[in-house]
């Protein structure tokens, strides 16, 4: 799988993770990363999108896998 297409497909995975989360503290927070990672995707800047998308997951992932 490309990086490209990775990006996409965690992009795509947030929206679906990030309605599972009460917290808006980490939802605004998540939320400001995915936007970014949005952002460097459009400049093809993989590597910074890449990171930014994982801060995201990392921030959902924790609440979610709390429960």
């Amino acid at each position: 799988m490309r990086i490209e297409e990775r990006i996409k497909k965690d992009l795509e995975l947030f929206e679906k993770y990030i309605e599972e989360i009460d917290d808006e503290m980490i939802k605004d927070m998540a939320t400001r990363y995915y936007e970014d990672a949005k952002y460097y995707l459009a400049k093809n800047d993989f590597f910074t999108a890449f990171g930014c998308i994982n801060y995201a997951h990392g921030l959902i992932d924790a609440l979610r896998l709390k429960k």
